[in-house]
């Protein structure tokens, strides 16, 4: 089964991306993390997270921008600097559709930049779309 991390700090986003998922029958292992500085532990193997059979490497990065201490800026650089993480597509997943942020996320190395939507029938449109499901 695909992994997929979410990095998401607003729980209630995670919990209808949990839904949205399962209304859209898209199948797969969602794991989530509630910032920047949790993702990079996760993709790392460390702390919490050492035991890969428990916290397997993803197929796929979800990756919101806009978060307290580590943003998805800050994990974008870091992902792209490390040789065996590089590989991983990040698909960004965020309210902001500034012109400045979609740009440097593309700089960054994001396979794809989508902005977050209103309703919910939308957003289980927006999961049918994900890349590698």
């Amino acid at each position: 089964m695909t992994t997929i991390l979410h990095v998401e700090d607003d729980p209630n986003d995670t919990l209808l991306l949990e839904h949205a998922c399962k209304k859209a029958g898209v199948v797969f292992d969602l794991r989530a993390v509630s910032d920047g500085d949790q993702a990079i532990a996760y993709l790392r193997g460390v702390n919490d997270f050492s035991d890969r059979m428990k916290h397997p490497l993803p197929k796929l990065i979800l990756l919101d921008l806009k978060m307290p201490r580590v943003s998805g800026f800050d994990v974008l650089s870091w992902l792209r600097n490390d040789e065996s993480l590089k590989g991983v597509p990040v698909v960004v997943l965020t309210s902001s559709n500034h012109d400045a942020d979609v740009k440097r996320a593309y700089d960054l190395g994001a396979k794809s930049y989508l902005v977050k939507p209103v309703g919910f029938e939308a957003l289980v449109e927006l999961v049918k779309t994900l890349p590698g499901l």
